[in-house]
Parts: structure tokens; C-alpha cells; sequence
């Protein structure tokens, strides 16, 4: 349900609003999709958008996204409704979670609408001589000279210092009352949402994320589990967040007890389980047992007592059912553990780590997936189906735990006072682990373009289309503009001689992102420049040699007219492929050839990539 449609708000508290969020809505991260969104709605003059994509410092978009919101609040004051049904939609919310704190705090009632500072004068609007729809586009203000009354002063424009009569306050609707103080987790506003503190902490607690047992607790931007945000606000002591998280100075044990909440069921499974464990390894007399059992009624005995108890026990960490002996970890085969970089699980999502990145569970964003790269600590989080996940018990690599992995030297963990460039807290070499340290086509280093979307990095020569050396603003590699085209785009099934026949200038992208993927798999670079140059004999057994450099210079020159005719010089590159390499095995008396089945294997991806972008059934 929209916050304007739940909540009626007059234009003048909405612009109110808008002027005293604009520095905190600047510093959201990756702006182009918030200001694509705006831009979309007519909100955002062509001009002005495009001098956001020319800017590629933080502190530069930072600057012009405040200029874009500023010009939004001073020249289209009678759309800040629609302004913030924009800003409120849920796929902008997704993607910036400082927006959802925004909405909740328009939602709640905890932003005072009349906190003006005493000494600052809001100038007033001038009255409207003519109709507000056609004079809405620029208000114009003027300084209040003397202590007369302001009705509704104009929160957009620029304040004055000047004593003054106390405005008005402005009124609004709300289905908060003022007098009430309790229970206020009943009140229909807070249906779905809590505002929660933990020490000097404060939060929103999302309920059915809790009875899902996923992080449910957003504050200052990050999500937390309900352990998480308890160490959070330095309250990990109290080991039991039930007590120490309150909303309104009520614990929420109190409303979990009277079912105004509700926690995942797997939790009380989880702690019952630990809790008969460590009855097995430490009996205790009857009066400790009887000490405990009321600690437990208590809910004292959470799940961080527990893995505490597992890294003391001297236990291997793994998954929740402990039990590796330590002459199965001797007996280990450690060769699969030697690669540079390793595959690993983590209940559903999977990664490759890399081990010259690795460094702790906070510092070293070392795991790669196909979307970013992560600290371990991050990559545990991803899992919604694990509440408090430990990266070393959580995390496998060929069934193997990350503690494992550690106890045998395979992985390092830092000194805390470590100054490598994996253990940096600066904020430029942050930004640069987002990022591959290699180039994603020739897979060497060098000086690489980055991707904005993905953790992609690119040689400018590399990439199709080339990157201009001095590429301004934000950069999307071709991989995510296909990706967002796509999702974007309603893309209908094509037969294949429909995609055959389709021009070149209408799939130039789809030509560049098919070049790409095949130059990628050359690993070797086997196809990449002229064979007759590196090939002994081969204009002997092939008239009509093809190369993928040879491609792309046709592509790029506009040799090709129609999708068949690109298509076709990759048969004839994998034709002449299969042809050389029987002729040559013939001749040697070989059974396989490497080359051969490198383009078979090329042929494959190729045709698969094929169908795919061009939705061939």
C-alpha cells in the first residue's frame, strides 16, 4: 500500500520533506537507476540527466544528484506526489535501502513536520495571482521583513536569519494519536513494520522477514539479523536479543510471548538441539540442571552460547550436525585445495574463492558469484535461510569447511593490525575489490575499465565496443546492457531464419556480446588472429581461412548486412576447424587433437549463446 494513499500529506509537508532529505537521498550509492526512475516520470529535464552520467568520483554524484532533487523541489513543486510515488515503488526500494527508512519514517509519524530551528525564518510564498497549474512550475518567495503571520510557509526555499512570530504549524492527518503510548505494535500503521532500539541503536524491524527467520532489521542502511544488530549496538553480552531489542521500552520476548510476533519455528528446533549436545559432553549435578532449566525459561540460552560453545569444544565448525574426527580431516586429500581459486557452497548459493584475496571474514572481498564480489562474512548473509550463519562452519569447499581450510594452513587468516591492500579500510580501494583484477576477455592485467553493474573488468581494446580512453560518468559493460535490454524489452520467440534474416544494425549489441563470449572461451587464442600466420601448411588444406579478429574488423567496418551472413563466418571459423584438424590427424595417425575439440567445444557455446539472445525455441 502506498505511504500516500495511507497517509494523506498535504504538497506543503511533502516539499517539506523533500527539503530536509535531499543530502540524505544524495548519498545513496549508484544513483543512475534512482535518477533513471525520475527521469522516466518527466521529473528530470534530458539536460540535467545527462550531466549525471559525465560525473565518476562519489563526492561529483553526490553533488549533482542534490542538484537534480533541489531542481525537483524549486521548479516542480506540484508534482512532489508523484515525485514520491516514484521514489516509493518497490523496485526502487529493493535496490536502496536508505529509501525504505525514508518511506517508513513518512509512514510512522517519527518525522516532525514542525521542527524548524527558532532562529531561521522560512521566507513565504508570494499569492498566486492566476491558476496554481499553470503558475506551479517556479514559486517565487520573498523575506518577511516584520513579525506578521505565516500561514504555510514554504519549506523549498532558501531560509533567512531574522526573528520572527512562531509559524503555524501545519496540520496532517494520522492514525497515530498523540496520547497513545502502549502498545503501539497493535496500531494499524505499524502492521507490517516495528521501529525497534538496541542501546543507542535504532531500527525497523520487518515482521514477516522475522517469522521467516531472514535479516529483518534495517538500520543506518544495512540489514541485520536480530543476533547481528545486538552486537551491533555493542549488547553481544546479554547473548539474548529478545531482552535486549525493545520497541518502545518493551522487550520484544514480551510480544513474541503474547503473539504479537512471530519467530521461525527452526529456531527453537536449533537451540533444543545445542542444548542436548552439550548435556551429552558436560553432565552437571541436579541443581545445575535445575539452575538451567530456569535460565532456558528465561531465554537466556541463545544460539551465540552455542557457538561459543562449539569453537571451546575444540569441534571442527561446520554445518548445524557436528562430527568430522580429526583422523578423517589427516586423511584428507588436501590436492583439490591447490588451485588459485576454488569453488564453494553455501547451503543454495555457490562462488568461486579466491585465495590471494582472502584475508579475513570482514576484511578481503575474496568470493566471486556472477553478480559481485563478497567478504565471506557478506556471502553468509545472502542465505536467507540461515539467521545466524558463521562463514567458517557455513561456508564448504569440496565438503570441506572454511575452518577446515584454515586449521591446514590452506587458507591464511590476517594479523588484525594487517596494512595490506586486502585488509584496507580506505575508501577508494573498497570500490576497487568490487571489481576483477583481470581483464574478463584475455584474463591478463593491465589497465582495465570497470563495469558499474558487475564485477567485470575490461582492457578498453577488449571490450566490443571499444571503451574511449577518457570514458566519462558511469560505464556498463555490453554483458549488462544486454541483460537489462532483455528484462526490460518484450522479447517474442524467433524462428531461426527470422533471426537469419534480421539486419545487423538492428542487433549490433546481440553481434558484440556473441564475439565476446567466443573470444572468452578461446582460451588458448587459438582463433583469434590469422592461421596462416601461426599454422604450418594450412592455406594448403583450407582455400577460405576465417578468424574471429577477422569478424570483428567486418562487424566493426559494416561488412555485414543481415544476422546470417555474421553467423556464417563463424560456421565456416568452426568448419575449417573440424576440416584441418581430420586432415591432420589422417596425416600423423592420431587419434584426438586438442584444437579440434577446442572448436567443437567453441561451436557448442556459440550456438547455445545463439538461441538464447534471440529466444529461439
Amino acid at each position: 500500500m502506498e505511504p500516500l494513499d495511507f497517509v494523506t500529506r498535504s504538497t506543503e509537508e511533502l516539499l517539506f520533506f523533500l527539503h530536509r532529505k535531499k543530502t540524505e537521498i544524495s548519498c545513496i550509492e549508484q544513483p543512475h537507476r534512482f535518477l533513471t526512475q525520475l527521469r522516466d516520470h518527466d521529473l528530470v529535464p534530458e539536460k540535467l540527466f545527462e550531466n549525471v552520467k559525465k560525473k565518476r568520483s562519489r563526492e561529483q554524484k553526490e553533488k549533482i544528484v542534490y542538484e537534480v532533487l533541489d531542481w525537483v523541489e524549486k521548479n516542480k513543486p506540484q508534482y512532489i506526489h508523484q515525485f514520491w510515488r516514484c521514489v516509493f515503488e518497490d523496485h526502487i526500494l529493493k535496490f536502496y535501502p536508505p529509501l525504505c527508512m525514508l518511506r517508513t519514517k513518512l509512514l510512522d509519524g517519527t518525522f516532525k513536520f514542525d521542527e524548524k530551528h527558532p532562529d531561521v525564518e522560512t521566507p513565504e510564498e508570494e499569492e498566486e495571482s492566476k491558476g496554481k497549474a499553470e503558475k506551479g512550475k517556479e514559486k517565487n518567495y520573498k523575506r518577511k521583513r516584520s513579525s506578521e503571520d505565516n500561514d504555510d510557509p514554504d519549506p523549498s526555499s532558501a531560509s533567512t536569519p531574522s526573528r520572527k512570530k512562531p509559524g503555524k504549524k501545519p496540520s496532517f492527518s494520522s492514525l497515530v494519536k498523540k496520547g497513545d503510548k502502549q502498545e503501539i505494535w497493535k496500531w494499524p500503521i505499524y502492521k507490517t513494520q516495528l521501529p525497534v532500539t538496541c542501546g543507542d541503536k535504532e531500527g525497523t524491524l520487518f515482521r514477516d522477514k522475522l517469522s521467516r527467520g531472514e535479516k529483518c532489521i534495517l538500520s543506518q542502511e544495512r540489514w541485520f539479523t536480530p543476533n547481528d544488530f545486538e552486537k551491533f549496538a555493542g549488547k553481544e553480552k546479554f547473548k539474548n536479543w529478545k531482552l535486549s531489542i525493545c520497541c518502545r521500552n518493551t522487550p520484544l520476548k514480551k510480544l513474541i510471548e503474547e503473539e504479537h510476533l512471530q519467530c521461525p519455528p527452526m529456531e527453537i528446533k536449533k537451540t533444543t538441539c545445542v542444548q542436548k549436545d552439550m548435556k551429552k559432553l558436560f553432565p552437571v549435578s541436579s541443581s545445575e540442571s535445575s539452575s538451567e532449566d530456569s535460565e532456558k525459561s528465561a531465554g537466556s540460552v541463545e544460539e551465540s552460547d552455542a557457538e561459543d560453545f562449539q569453537e571451546q569444544g575444540g569441534r571442527e565448525e561446520g554445518t548445524e550436525f557436528r562430527g568430522r574426527v580429526e583422523e578423517e580431516e589427516d586423511r584428507a586429500d588436501l590436492s583439490v585445495f591447490q588451485a588459485p581459486f576454488l569453488p564453494i557452497t553455501c547451503v543454495s548459493l555457490t562462488g568461486t574463492l579466491y585465495k590471494y584475496r582472502f584475508a579475513t571474514g570482514i576484511f578481503g572481498k575474496c568470493i566471486r558469484t556472477e553478480e559481485r564480489w563478497f567478504t565471506p562474512e557478506e556471502f553468509v548473509k545472502q542465505e536467507p535461510t540461515l539467521t545466524d550463519g558463521h562463514w567458517k562452519k557455513d561456508i564448504l569447499c569440496h565438503g570441506k569447511t572454511l575452518n577446515f581450510l584454515i586449521k591446514k594452513k590452506i587458507l591464511c587468516i590476517h594479523l588484525p593490525l594487517c596494512e595490506c591492500q586486502n585488509c584496507t579500510i580506505k575508501k577508494e580501494d573498497l570500490m576497487a575489490q568490487n571489481n576483477d583484477d583481470v581483464c574478463f576477455i584475455c584474463d591478463s592485467e593491465g589497465d582495465l575499465v570497470c563495469c558499474d553493474e558487475c564485477p567485470r573488468a575490461f582492457h578498453s581494446h577488449c571490450h566490443l565496443p571499444a571503451v574511449p580512453e577518457e570514458s566519462p560518468g558511469e560505464w556498463i559493460c555490453t554483458f549488462c546492457v544486454l541483460r537489462t535490454s532483455q528484462q526490460w524489452l518484450d522479447s517474442r520467440n524467433m524462428s531461426e531464419q527470422e533471426a537469419f534474416d534480421a539486419p545487423v544494425s538492428q542487433y549490433r549489441l546481440h553481434c558484440h556480446y556473441l564475439l565476446l563470449c567466443v573470444y572468452r572461451e578461446d582460451i588458448q587464442k587459438v582463433f583469434v588472429k590469422d592461421p596462416r600466420q601461426t599454422v604450418p601448411r594450412y592455406s594448403e588444406f583450407i582455400s577460405q581461412p576465417m578468424w574471429l579478429d577477422r569478424i570483428k574488423q567486418k562487424l566493426e567496418s559494416g561488412e555485414y548486412q543481415t544476422i546470417g551472413a555474421f553467423v556464417s563466418d563463424f560456421h565456416l571459423l568452426f568448419s575449417n576447424c573440424r576440416t584441418f584438424n581430420r586432415i591432420f590427424l589422417f596425416s600423423c595417425s592420431l587419434k584426438d587433437n586438442v584444437f579440434g575439440q577446442m572448436g567443437a567445444r567453441l561451436k557448442k557455446i556459440f550456438e547455445e549463446e545463439f538461441k538464447k539472445i534471440f529466444c529461439i525455441g
